[in-house]
């Protein structure tokens, strides 16, 4: 109720497997050039992305894909199956800078002098315009930006698609779900829905010490009044608030970021924040009634440092075969679920 149906459909759901389609060792580790952790972490994880990897490896997008120059899913797949598929160690550079902005891209030339060839093992992308080469960057805005630009990639030669079909993508039917915020007017008690698309959920950690905790306040209604009051239109005046955030529509693939920022100076929260390998989302949704939504942790990102703007990221992956791995850019150990458990978490990643 109050949602507008897609006009079209670009990827049927059905044709997503959750499933591993072959189960193997994991591929190698990511060379760091420098300070470029923070962008291996996030293709790790996306690599590890069962339902992702599966789409990429079949290169249903490639056959179809007529993109003239840069394309973020081409790219995406060719990196896919050179790690699933090579056993040495894999270089990515940044031969692509990515200007949001200007929807431009600047393309690093093939051919390259001989110092810079040793470097470059194909092309590969740094996108966004706060990546720069050589220079320390986050790993959550770097996931944020790579699922725009394999958004954007997946809408390519789609002209005049309403909102609706625009999340009809691959990106969202893997990684996309639906939040219902519930504004309720405590003068009169009408209420008022609105629904937003979401990749990714941002979770305050400041006052807690679970996932789940976070969770049940982030669904936990806010009173807004003051300078933050809504406009009511039965009472058509400012009055206080209830405002109510839930998960309406569950993702395949549910992925958290446990702010760690605790303001813009940089001061990290370092907090150890307790996450469980399996986790019901069902206390968090729209509609309570049913049995439990569950889902299966299977990649974490990590950052140590003493603060945001410094330090360095790795992550753990569940590989296909079923097993955990620590990768550290090149790096690669296997490792137990009770390790995993005990990091300090920075990024979740949970499949259904």
């Amino acid at each position: 109720k109050g949602m507008i149906q897609p006009q079209r459909i670009l990827l049927p759901p059905e044709e997503i497997s959750m499933d591993w389609q072959q189960r193997q060792r994991p591929g190698p580790g990511l060379r760091n050039l420098g300070s470029t952790c923070y962008i291996n972490v996030i293709l790790q994880c996306l690599t590890y992305t069962p339902p992702l990897a599966n789409y990429l490896l079949s290169r249903e997008h490639s056959r179809l894909c007529f993109q003239q120059g840069f394309c973020m899913m081409c790219i995406m797949e060719a990196h896919v199956r050179k790690v699933l598929r090579s056993s040495a160690s894999v270089i990515w550079p940044s031969a692509v800078i990515r200007d949001l902005k200007r929807e431009s891209f600047q393309v690093l030339p093939q051919v390259l002098p001989p110092s810079c060839r040793v470097e470059l093992l194909t092309s590969f992308l740094v996108i966004g315009e706060e990546f720069e080469p050589d220079m320390a960057g986050d790993a959550f805005e770097f996931l944020c930006s790579a699922l725009k630009a394999m958004q954007r990639a997946c809408l390519s030669g789609s002209s005049n698609l309403d909102i609706s079909s625009q999340t009809t993508t691959i990106v969202h039917q893997i990684f996309g779900g639906l939040l219902k915020c519930r504004v309720t007017c405590l003068r009169c008690q009408a209420v008022s829905d609105s629904y937003k698309a979401f990749l990714h959920i941002l979770l305050d950690i400041r006052e807690t010490s679970s996932l789940t905790a976070a969770l049940e306040d982030f669904v936990t209604p806010k009173q807004l009044d003051g300078r933050n009051c809504f406009k009511c239109s039965k009472c058509e005046k400012k009055i206080t608030i209830s405002k109510r955030a839930t998960v309406h529509h569950v993702p395949k693939v549910f992925t958290v970021c446990l702010e760690r920022a605790a303001d813009h100076t940089g001061k990290k929260i370092s907090t150890f924040v307790e996450y469980p390998e399996y986790l019901d989302l069902l206390p968090y949704m729209s509609d309570m009634v049913g049995e439990p939504v569950l889902y299966s942790l299977y990649a974490v990102v990590v950052h140590s440092g003493d603060t945001c703007l410094d330090g360095h990221f790795f992550c753990y992956t569940k590989a296909s075969n079923g097993l955990w791995y620590k990768m550290d850019d090149e790096s690669v150990d296997n490792c137990g679920i009770h390790a995993v458990l005990r990091q300090q978490a920075y990024l979740l990643f949970y499949a259904r």
